[in-house]
C-alpha cells in the first residue's frame, strides 16, 4: 500500500484485534491518526458483535490518546447513522481517510469504499488480501495482546475470557474454525499494544447467551 503523509484518518474502531492492528499498519505507513468510530447497539451501552461497554471502548482510546465517536444505532438504521457520522468527523477533525480492518470479503470493501464516497473520503484497508494465519500470527508477533469477548456456538462458551496465542490458535484449527474468526467465529478485545500507553485491566464476569451467540459480560477492574 502507497504511503501518504498527508492522510489524516478515523479508524473504524470494533475494540479487537483486527481494527487495532489495521490501526497499527496505517500508523507505519505514516497516516496520521484523529479519532476513533465506534457503532453502539441502540441503547448506546455496548458495541455491536463484540458487545462491550462504552467505559471499555473510551479506555481504549485514552491508551491510544485519542478521542473516540460512539453511535448507537439500530441496524436498519446503520448504514445511514455510519455515512453521517463520518460526515461529521470530516467537518470536525478534518479527517480524509477511513481506516477499516477487514481482510477479504469483497462486500464488506464495497460496502466501506460506498459509505467513504458518500463522505467524500478515501478508504485505507491495511490488511487487505494478507493470508489470514499469517496475519493472526503477525498481530501476535508485533504486540497484541487480545481476549476472546464473543464466539458462536461452535467453540461455545469454554473460549470467552481466552488470551489469543499461538496454543489458542492450534485449538482453532482443531475445531475447523477460521484462525483469524474471519467467518464470524469469534471476536476479541484488544487490552495491549505497542500503542497503548498502559495495559487496559478488565474483569470478566456473566457469559451470556444470545441468539445462539456467546457473549462475555465485563467491566473495567475497580470500575
Amino acid at each position: 500500500m502507497k504511503v501518504n503523509n498527508n492522510q489524516s484518518f478515523v479508524a473504524s474502531w470494533s475494540g479487537g484485534k483486527d481494527s487495532c492492528f489495521a490501526f497499527m499498519e496505517a500508523v507505519k505507513l505514516k497516516y496520521q491518526p484523529r479519532v476513533l468510530m465506534n457503532m453502539m447497539n441502540e441503547n448506546g451501552l455496548i458495541s455491536r458483535s463484540h458487545a462491550i461497554p462504552e467505559k471499555i471502548l473510551q479506555k481504549q482510546a485514552s491508551e491510544l490518546g485519542l478521542p473516540i465517536v460512539t453511535v448507537p444505532s439500530t441496524w436498519n438504521d446503520y448504514e445511514r447513522n455510519f455515512i453521517d457520522t463520518l460526515k461529521h468527523l470530516v467537518e470536525h477533525y478534518k479527517v480524509n481517510s477511513a481506516v477499516f480492518g477487514d481482510i477479504d470479503f469483497d462486500s464488506n470493501r464495497a460496502w466501506e469504499e460506498k459509505v467513504c464516497e458518500a463522505a467524500c473520503i478515501a478508504p485505507v484497508l491495511p490488511l487487505w488480501k494478507q493470508d489470514r494465519k499469517d496475519l493472526v500470527l503477525k498481530m501476535l508477533s508485533e504486540g497484541i495482546h487480545c481476549v476472546i469477548v464473543s464466539c458462536n456456538h461452535q467453540l461455545g462458551e469454554d473460549f470467552l475470557g481466552k488470551r489469543l496465542d499461538e496454543d489458542l490458535i492450534c485449538k482453532l484449527e482443531a475445531l475447523n474454525a477460521d484462525v483469524c474468526g474471519e467467518n464470524g467465529e469469534y471476536h476479541t478485545l484488544v487490552v495491549n499494544c505497542p500503542l497503548y500507553q498502559n495495559e487496559i485491566n478488565v474483569d470478566f464476569l456473566s457469559k451470556i447467551n444470545h441468539n445462539n451467540y456467546w457473549f462475555q459480560e465485563m467491566k473495567l477492574k475497580n470500575e
